[in-house]
């Protein structure tokens, strides 16, 4: 089981070292998870491109997949969510679903999300990354593991003032 309360707290600091404060700040969360979903999928080529001849890299979406959760984990911070044994973990792929329908399903759970800002829509959102994240191959030890390096990433990039 992930420690989705660890990650939360790691998210909470690492937005209060941010301090913005802007009104905007929810419209541009959405917006930064929109990007993240769009540059994971990029790195999964096989799964969508079928006009390319490129492999799959997984090492690098990992990385755009852990951002995307960073920013979801944010916009749970922007609505005060804490009910985190609600989160519905799956740790393998669905046979029924594939990656580029959980792609779709996860743009459409944003806009949902985006529209009703609660509890419920959030959990949605965050269980349906979850399941991405099975479907492409990640265990839930590798998430975890992804999300904790590029949060320090993150701190050292605001050190040397990115």
């Amino acid at each position: 089981m992930l420690d989705f309360k660890g990650m939360y707290e790691a998210q909470k600091a690492f937005r209060n070292r941010i301090d913005y404060k802007g009104s905007d700040r929810f419209e541009k969360l959405i917006l930064a998870l929109q990007v993240e979903l769009g540059e994971c999928a990029n790195e999964l080529p096989e799964s969508f491109k079928f006009w390319a001849h490129k492999e799959n890299n997984l090492e690098t979406a990992l990385v755009e997949y852990v951002d995307g959760l960073s920013f979801i984990l944010d916009l749970g911070i922007e609505i005060a969510f804490d009910d985190f044994e609600m989160i519905y973990v799956f740790t393998s792929g669905d046979e029924k679903r594939n990656i580029e329908s959980q792609f779709i399903n996860l743009f459409s759970l944003v806009l949902n999300f985006k529209k009703y800002k609660n509890e419920f829509t959030f959990i949605e959102l965050i269980s349906e990354f979850m399941v991405l994240g099975g479907l492409i191959g990640f265990s839930l030890e590798q998430i975890e593991e992804a999300y904790y390096q590029k949060n320090a990433v993150n701190h050292s990039r605001q050190n040397e003032g990115y």
